[in-house]
């Protein structure tokens, strides 16, 4: 009988990180590693370790620190992958190394330059060395829905003889229909039965991740890949909310299917993710965008207010939303008080971070008659952003031609740019000081929260020698808010320079 228990496999801090931009730094990654356990995640893909000495050690500290869920590391079908992988797992309770290579006639020929056996080689000897370093090993077809289905019944069977748990069938560039997906791992539920589990990582090109994935589960796959939010490479990825409240809300059609997910802690995951990455979901995202429980047309409102269930098929509360989302501490809170709140937002912080963000947070308070969650957790990202900072932010004295102040390496310098209007020259001023060139992509900003005192987010996409970095920053000033997200973007190019 096929098992019920549906394994939730999260790549957030892997396919996720790689959306454009979207650094982000491994204090940051630590805080939704723990996030994702505190959600009930099984397994996190934490990284891919051989990607570069940042992601290794992002990775090895997620696996010293997070002790529930399974810490996994991608890696190609390569010796010196694995190698990385496995020693980046090592202090896991839990872990696995998922090896990939690709079993697409155009992929094997195009990329590859590989045969048939030579492919099947590699992935053998992949899985083997794999599981010299864990019992756990995942092996990925890449692009396996434009493979030969005859091939993939070849190499599946030869990387399960070899030792792997969990055979992958990635729709890697989001090509399948649903019902298409759901053929093959129907096929290859009954090829495989209990010999190997089998999962499915459903690309969004189409717009059918989400739709995918479920038709995947009620054939057969007992794992499903996904991120936060849908974010991930291109047009993203299965967004893992809509899945799991697809089920919760369909009980009658998906009977038996069994997570571990905690689901009033979807919406401050999703939260986190956000202000993180700095990419906000549309305000119509299903589920968690800030439209998904609105009512605008007057006879949905009429019908909301006599009835809820009248427009809306889930609660608000059931993803994590409530109406009293405020702290309900002002300036004259103490760190105890503090402290509690930070830890129930899922945050983890030493000593000194603690202190940091308190005094951030009494700094906002004297402004600020409410704080809300968003607050808090904007004002702690923004201390990991600048933990590492090579260029900070100090003032802007405003006139004419605005006077912008940074630290650049230590060393306090100012200077004032002309350009169209103060954000321009803000902008300009900050490009001279820092010695970078790039050229605005996006610039967007909004409140944190409600009302005329909140938080200014701003969002900066800065593209510098051809590839694009994402800035975030926050304060109560619209200025200096814009003035921190561009620093912070110029900061993420150097960080990966």
């Amino acid at each position: 009988m096929k098992n019920n228990k549906l394994i939730i496999f999260d790549t957030t801090l892997r396919d996720g990180e790689q959306t454009p931009g979207a650094t982000i730094n491994n204090d940051e990654k630590l805080q939704i590693a723990l996030q994702l356990e505190k959600l009930g995640v099984d397994v996190i893909e934490a990284g891919f370790a051989a990607s570069s000495v940042g992601d290794f050690n992002a990775i090895k500290n997620i696996a010293e620190q997070v002790k529930k869920s399974t810490i996994c590391s991608l890696a190609r079908a390569l010796d010196s992958d694995i190698k990385m992988a496995g020693e980046s797992i090592l202090s896991s309770n839990n872990n696995r190394i998922h090896t990939f290579i690709a079993t697409s006639k155009i992929h094997m020929e195009h990329k590859l330059n590989m045969s048939e056996e030579e492919v099947i080689k590699r992935a053998v000897n992949a899985v083997k060395y794999a599981s010299t370093f864990t019992n756990d090993v995942e092996f990925s077809c890449e692009d396996a829905g434009r493979s030969d289905i005859g091939f993939l019944y070849e190499i599946i069977d030869a990387v399960i003889n070899a030792g792997a748990k969990t055979i992958n069938l990635p729709d890697t560039v989001g090509f399948k229909l649903p019902h298409e997906i759901g053929l093959l791992v129907k096929k290859m539920d009954t090829f495989i039965g209990d010999r190997a589990i089998i999962s499915v990582h459903n690309h969004n090109d189409l717009g059918l991740a989400t739709a995918n994935t479920l038709e995947s589960i009620s054939n057969g796959a007992r794992q499903v890949e996904c991120t936060i939010n849908g974010i991930g490479e291109r047009a993203g990825n299965a967004a893992l909310e809509e899945i799991i409240m697809t089920l919760n809300t369909k009980k009658d059609f998906f009977k038996n299917i069994k997570t571990n997910i905690k689901t009033t802690e979807l919406y401050p995951t999703s939260r986190l993710v956000s202000l993180i990455t700095g990419i906000t979901p549309q305000p119509n995202k299903a589920i968690i965008g800030d439209n998904a429980f609105s009512h605008e047309s007057g006879i949905h409102q009429d019908g909301f207010l006599k009835n809820k269930s009248t427009y809306e098929i889930m609660n608000p509360k059931d993803i994590g939303i409530t109406n009293n989302n405020s702290l309900t501490l002002g300036k004259l809170s103490g760190r105890s008080a503090f402290k509690h709140k930070i830890e129930n937002l899922g945050f983890s912080l030493n000593d000194n971070e603690i202190e940091e963000a308190f005094k951030n947070f009494k700094n906002l308070a004297d402004n600020k008659k409410e704080i809300y969650d968003d607050d808090i957790r904007a004002i702690i990202i923004d201390n990991m952003e600048k933990s590492i900072d090579i260029i900070e932010f100090i003032k802007i004295e405003l006139s004419n031609n605005p006077i912008v102040y940074i630290l650049n390496n230590g060393k306090e310098v100012f200077g004032n740019t002309v350009g169209k209007g103060v954000i321009d020259s803000i902008f300009k001023s900050i490009e001279k000081l820092s010695a970078v060139s790039a050229k605005l992509i996006d610039y967007n900003i909004t409140s944190v929260t409600k009302g005329k005192e909140s938080l200014a987010k701003s969002i900066i996409k800065l593209e510098i020698n051809e590839t694009v970095y994402i800035g975030t920053g926050v304060d109560i000033d619209i200025i200096n808010a814009s003035a921190l997200s561009y620093i912070s973007a110029i900061n993420h190019y150097f960080k990966n320079k």
